[in-house]
């Protein structure tokens, strides 16, 4: 019970089962929406157009059955009849073939937008399987077609019946009329009835369209495991990252002890805390921590200094406030100039001293530290 639970999908597709899908060429789609804007717009473009269109047909044909007798023994002149006509019937209805190409481009981008994708056109075998084909037809998406099919000709067809008994007195005139306003009525007529009938179909595509929607995130939503398998394979294993980051923190130790040598002086908490700083003053603008840790690491840069003849003052105060405010490779904050100054002053001023074997200066005390900065770790932490 348990594993099944775990195995249902109840969560919401992520970014990248939705962009895999999109390469997949799985997008919602509504068959409905599509047919209704293209037969709204050819509606439209035809109680636009008709009259022009149906004119146009009516002098073209008037033309070619008034050919002359000369030209109609003539090979090449009836080709040439042809050309001119079929030239003038591409014309004649070249804007309302534009406008429908461009409905048909233009109504994927309300849903789903564009989506090309090869393995979608892709042959699969598993299309052939005739239970699955089965399974699809008598599936809840199956009988929806079923059901949109049913209801679009019950519709069509009683907004179909009701337009011709209201029309029919209309439709019979038509005979009476003469030619020209006999086919612009015609046109009219035409138009406003593909419209009508048209339009019952937004009735249907309101309905499918959520519908798509719906049928859409669910089948791509994701169990939970489906969920913690991508994290791990996006983000990777959390040992491989815990492995990552050690050899990474083991690296930055290494170059920090490389470091330690070279530093103007080390100061300390005494014990708890260790800094490490560097000072040229022909290419820096202030002090730079070039090495800092706590504990066990700050006893490893003690014991590098001392090795190597590098100065160590305790500081406890300054000492936690630059272990706290300062990254490695980072200058040290403004308000912290004056002490360490202080500190580096008596750091040149013991190596004079014993150079010339002198008494050693007085440790500082008292250093500035600004009130920001001097709380920045907890009392037990001293």
């Amino acid at each position: 019970m348990a594993e099944n639970t775990a195995q249902e999908r109840t969560e919401r597709a992520t970014p990248k089962r939705l962009r895999e899908a999109r390469e997949k060429g799985q997008v919602p789609r509504s068959r409905e929406l599509n047919s209704m804007t293209l037969l709204m717009a050819s509606a439209g473009g035809f109680l636009l157009m008709g009259d022009s269109i149906l004119s146009g047909l009516r002098d073209m044909l008037q033309h070619g059955l008034s050919v002359k007798n000369a030209q109609s023994i003539n090979a090449h002149g009836l080709i040439e009849i042809l050309a001119s006509t079929a030239l003038q019937s591409l014309l004649l209805v070249a804007p309302f073939f534009l406008l429908i190409t461009v409905v048909i481009l233009a109504t994927p981008i309300g849903l789903g937008g564009w989506s090309f994708s090869l393995k979608a056109i892709s042959f699969k075998w598993e299309k052939l399987d005739p239970v699955k084909g089965l399974g699809r037809i008598f599936a809840l998406r199956g009988l929806m077609e079923l059901s949109k099919v049913l209801a679009k000709f019950a519709l069509v067809a009683g907004i179909s019946a009701i337009i011709l008994w209201s029309l029919i007195d209309e439709l019979v005139g038509l005979g009476d009329e003469p030619l020209e306003m006999a086919i612009s009525h015609v046109a009219s007529l035409c138009g406003w009835s593909f419209i009508s009938c048209s339009s019952g179909l937004i009735v249907v595509a309101l309905i499918d369209v959520p519908f798509q929607l719906w049928q859409h995130n669910k089948q791509l939503k994701m169990s939970k495991q489906e969920v913690k398998d991508e994290t791990k394979e996006t983000d990777g294993r959390p040992e491989v990252k815990g492995r990552i980051r050690a050899l990474q923190q083991e690296l930055s130790q290494r170059r920090m002890m490389e470091a330690v040598p070279a530093a103007d002086v080390i100061i300390t908490n005494p014990t708890h805390y260790a800094v490490a700083l560097s000072y040229d003053q022909f290419k820096m603008k202030a002090p730079v921590v070039v090495a800092k840790g706590a504990d066990l690491i700050a006893a490893n840069i003690r014991a590098v200094a001392k090795q190597h003849n590098v100065a160590i003052v305790s500081a406890p105060p300054l000492a936690r406030a630059l272990y706290a405010s300062t990254e490695l490779d980072q200058e040290i904050p403004a308000g912290l100039y004056v002490a360490v100054a202080t500190i580096l002053t008596y750091v040149y001023q013991l190596r004079t001293t014993y150079a010339n074997g002198n008494a050693p200066p007085d440790v500082p005390e008292d250093l500035p530290i600004p009130d920001e900065l001097s709380d920045v770790l907890r009392p037990d932490d001293t």
